[in-house]
C-alpha cells in the first residue's frame, strides 16, 4: 500500500449504499413478522427463522468468500453480490411459502457476509492510508442508518403498502446500490499476496488473534443487551409502548453520530478508542442497573452514552485490522466479519437465556460483566499497533 493512491470518494459512497442496502434487508423481518407470518401462515417465531438463517449463512460466507473469490476481480465480486441482494428480495416479496422465503434470504446471508468481508480490505484502494478511518466511518454508518430505517421506516410502510412493497422498494434500493458501484468502482485484480493466505494463517499473525477475541466479547455483549432491550424499557424503566420508538430512535440516531464523529479521531487515537469503548459501555450499562430506573434522565443520558460509544467500535476495529495487517486486510475483513455474526447469535442466545431466568436487571449485568471484561483484556493482552498506519504486516 501506498501513498499514492487516488481517491475515490464516489465508490465509499457506493459501498455505504451497498452496506445501508444489505443491513436493511438483514433487519427488516424483525418490523415486519405479524404481516410475514399472517401471510405465510406460520407463527411469529417461524417467521423469525429468516433473520436466523441469514445470521447464520453470512457467517459461514464471510469465512469462505476470501478463498472462493481469490482469483476474480473484486469489483465483479462487489457487483455480484449487490445483484444477488436485489434477487434475494425479490424471492422474499415473491414468496408463497416460508421455504420459499427463507431461500430468498440464505441468498441474503451470502451476500451480507461477503460484502462485509470485503469492505474494509476494499476501501484500501479507494483512498490514501490517512484517510481510511473517515473513509470507514462513511461506509459503517450506513449500519445505524439501516437499523433506524428497518425499524421504523420498514414499519410504517408495512402498515401502509402491505409487507411484500417494502421488500420490493428493498430491492429497488439494492438496484440504486448497484447502479452506483457499477458506475464508480474501479477494476480491483485480487493481488498475490492476498490470495496466499489463509484465514488460519492470519489469526495466528501477531495481535489478531487477541484482536479477534475481543471482538468476539465486545458484540456479544452488545447483543445481549441490545436485542432485548425493548423488555428492559418497558420492565425496568417503565417505559410506555407509545414511546418506544422514540426511544430506539434516540438510541439510533446516538449510534450513528458515534459512527461518523469517530473516523476524525482514529487516525491519532486508535488505541485510545479501542481501549475506551467496552470500557464505556460496559459502566454505562452497570450504572444503568445501579440506577435500577429511578431516575428517566439518567438512562436516557446512560442510554445515549452506550450508543455512541458502540457507534466507534465496528469503525474502530476495521480501522485496527488495516493496521496490524495490511497486506492481509481480506483474511482480516472476513475473520471480523464471521465473528461478528458469531457474536450476534452469542450474545442473542445469552442475553435471552439471562432474561427468562433472571430478568432484565441480570441481563444488563452480564453484559456488563463481558464488556469490562474486553475491556481488561485489551488493556493486558492486546499489543496495540502504533497510531500511525502500518505499512507491512508485523
Amino acid at each position: 500500500m501506498t501513498v499514492s493512491t487516488p481517491t475515490r470518494w464516489s465508490a465509499v459512497w457506493a459501498m455505504a449504499l451497498g452496506v445501508f442496502s444489505l443491513v436493511t434487508a438483514e433487519f427488516l423481518p424483525a418490523s415486519l413478522l405479524t404481516p410475514m407470518g399472517h401471510s405465510l401462515a406460520v407463527s411469529n417465531g417461524q417467521a423469525g427463522q429468516s433473520v436466523t438463517v441469514t445470521a447464520v449463512v453470512a457467517l459461514i460466507a464471510g469465512l469462505l468468500v476470501v478463498p472462493s473469490t481469490r482469483r476474480f476481480d473484486r469489483r465483479s465480486v462487489l457487483l455480484s453480490l449487490s445483484a444477488m441482494l436485489i434477487v434475494s428480495n425479490v424471492i422474499v416479496a415473491t414468496a408463497a411459502s416460508l421455504p420459499v422465503l427463507l431461500a430468498g434470504r440464505v441468498l441474503l446471508g451470502v451476500a451480507l457476509g461477503s460484502f462485509w468481508s470485503l469492505a474494509a480490505a476494499t476501501t484500501l484502494r479507494f483512498v490514501p492510508e490517512s484517510a481510511v478511518p473517515r473513509a470507514l466511518s462513511l461506509i459503517f454508518s450506513g449500519v445505524p442508518l439501516a437499523t433506524i430505517c428497518a425499524a421504523a421506516v420498514g414499519s410504517y410502510l408495512g402498515a401502509l403498502l402491505g409487507w411484500r412493497a417494502v421488500f420490493w422498494l428493498a430491492a429497488g434500493l439494492g438496484v440504486a446500490a448497484l447502479l452506483w458501484q457499477w458506475l464508480t468502482l474501479p477494476s480491483m485484480p485480487a493481488t498475490p499476496a492476498q490470495g496466499q493466505v489463509s484465514l488460519w494463517q492470519a489469526v495466528q499473525r501477531p495481535h489478531i488473534g487477541p484482536g479477534i477475541l475481543a471482538i468476539l466479547l465486545i458484540f456479544t455483549a452488545h447483543f445481549a443487551a441490545f436485542t432485548y432491550i425493548r423488555p428492559f424499557l418497558e420492565g425496568a424503566l417503565q417505559v410506555a409502548t407509545d414511546q418506544l420508538p422514540l426511544w430506539l430512535l434516540s438510541f439510533g440516531v446516538a449510534n450513528f453520530i458515534g459512527t461518523l464523529l469517530i473516523g476524525r479521531w482514529l487516525d491519532h487515537r486508535l488505541r485510545w478508542v479501542l481501549r475506551m469503548a467496552p470500557l464505556v459501555m460496559g459502566v454505562s450499562i452497570g450504572l444503568q442497573v445501579m440506577d435500577a430506573g429511578s431516575s428517566l434522565l439518567f438512562a436516557v443520558a446512560m442510554l445515549m452514552l452506550w450508543a455512541l460509544a458502540f457507534g466507534a467500535t465496528p469503525v474502530s476495529w476495521s480501522t485496527w485490522s488495516t493496521r496490524v495487517a495490511p497486506t492481509m486486510a481480506d483474511s482480516t475483513g472476513a475473520l471480523m466479519a464471521s465473528t461478528c455474526q458469531l457474536a450476534i447469535s452469542l450474545g442473542a442466545a445469552c442475553g435471552g437465556w439471562l432474561l427468562d431466568h433472571s430478568g432484565p436487571l441480570a441481563m444488563l449485568s452480564g453484559s456488563a460483566i463481558v464488556f469490562v471484561l474486553a475491556a481488561l483484556m485489551i488493556f493486558i493482552r492486546l499489543p496495540l499497533p502504533s497510531n500511525t498506519v502500518q505499512t507491512a504486516a508485523e
